[in-house]
Order: C-alpha cells, then structure tokens, then sequence
C-alpha cells in the first residue's frame, strides 16, 4: 500500500471514530455510571437547596398557610416533621433547575450534535413549565378548592385543619400539575426521537382532550368552571406539542 493510500485509510478512520464520539454510543455500564453521577449530584443539589430553605423555613411556611390562617398539630412530633417536611420539599424546588440539567444531560448522547444545541432551550423551558403549573394550582384552583372544602362547615361542624394534613394537601394539590404542564417538552422530545407522529397525536387529540376533563374532574372539586379550569391548560398544552412536532419536527 502507498504512503497516500496509508494516509486515506487513517483519515477515514479517524472520520470514523470522529461519528462514533458525536453519536454518544455508550456502553450499557457506562451509561448506569453516569446515571448513578447524575442522581448523586441531584441529592446534593436538594440537600443544598434544603440549607439554603432552612434559614426561610417560618416565611416559607407563613406564605403556604397563608390561605387558610391558623392551623393545629395533634401529635407532639407533627409540627417538627412537618417543618421537615417543608424544608425537603423547598429544597427540591431550589434544586430543580439543577435536577432538570442533569435528566436532559443523561439524554445527550442520544441527540445528534444539532438536536443538543437545543439543550439550552429544554432545560430553562423545563423549570419555567414545572413554577408556571404550581403556580396556576396554588393561586387559580387551590382557593376555589380550599372554600369548597370549608363550606361543609356548620355551627356543630367546625374547620379545624391540621399543621401536616394540610400540607400533605398542598403538595398533593400542586405538585401535580408541576408535571403537567411539562406535557409539551414530552411530546416535542419523543417526536423528535421517533416515538411519536403528529398523525398518531392528531389521532388520539380527541381522547386526550375527553381525558383532561376528567383529570380535571379528579382534581378538583365538583365545579364545573373548575374543572373547565384544568381541562382548557392541559388541551392547550397538548395542541403546542402536537403543532411542534407536525410544522418544526415535521414528524
């Protein structure tokens, strides 16, 4: 063989090795080394965020009683875990651009290097979603279902809400519809790995559209503007990542 031929043959395979790199194929182990990485580095970030909450902990938990006034303990250790409670939960929030960073981080290798580009817009988008559903539910519907809930009071039936039983509400309330309104970065990241069509969306859009308003109906209470409420964000944000994935994806 020539020297030039010798030269052609080591430059294709550099080229070689060069797509393999920007393909990110992993083996199985390494792929569970950097996952087992990523979640170490999660649980730090909320046990940071956690400190960082601490030192707020009694405006924190002024701001989420807010609604309903005083509250009561009924068990001598209730108050203290439910303070810790509320710690976690905060510091799980401070840490969560970090948390969304790493879940987007450990997807890399599979995006080609033009679809990583597109990191920089996921993650940012990811927590912007997650506050902007809590927030809906803490402030839209979470007084609508705290005063239905209260209007069962009578003269011989008082409301008397405990310290934990009402945070256990909150979070139950809120935290769901934190996930909900990531609906459109799901669809817009499976349709870009092939797992979904814009035919198979525009097919089942009805379904899911019958689907929102009894998740509205199981979450809230038997109201119907309520309901209506809940229904008309998660359609909305079902029809964004169905538009994404038909007209820029072009799946």
């Amino acid at each position: 063989m020539t020297s030039s031929e010798d030269k052609l043959q080591k430059s294709a395979d550099e080229n070689s090795n060069d797509e393999q790199i920007d393909d990110g194929s992993m083996p199985l182990t390494s792929h569970l080394e950097e996952l087992r990485s990523r979640i170490i580095k999660s649980l730090f970030a909320i046990v940071a965020g956690s400190c960082i909450s601490y030192f707020f902990l009694d405006e924190i938990t002024k701001f989420l009683t807010a609604p309903v006034g005083k509250l009561y303990y009924m068990q001598p250790g209730e108050a203290f875990f439910t303070y810790l409670k509320i710690d976690i939960v905060t510091g799980f929030l401070i840490a969560l651009p970090i948390i969304f960073f790493h879940i987007w981080q450990f997807f890399l290798p599979a995006l080609t290097k033009s679809e990583r580009a597109v990191l920089g817009i996921l993650v940012p988008s990811s927590v912007i979603l997650f506050f902007a559903g809590l927030a809906f539910s803490f402030f839209l519907l979470m007084p609508v279902a705290l005063k239905f809930f209260m209007g069962f009071s009578t003269d011989d039936l008082q409301t008397m809400f405990s310290f934990q039983n009402y945070f256990d509400f909150v979070i139950m309330f809120s935290l769901p519809f934190g996930f909900v309104f990531e609906l459109p970065l799901v669809i817009i990241v499976l349709g870009k790995l092939g797992v979904l069509t814009s035919q198979f969306l525009g097919k089942y859009r009805r379904i899911i559209f019958f689907l929102s308003f009894i998740i509205g109906a199981l979450v809230t209470t038997p109201d119907v503007i309520t309901q209506i409420a809940v229904a008309i964000p998660v359609m909305m944000l079902y029809e964004v990542g169905y538009l994404v994935v038909k007209y820029v994806l072009k799946k």
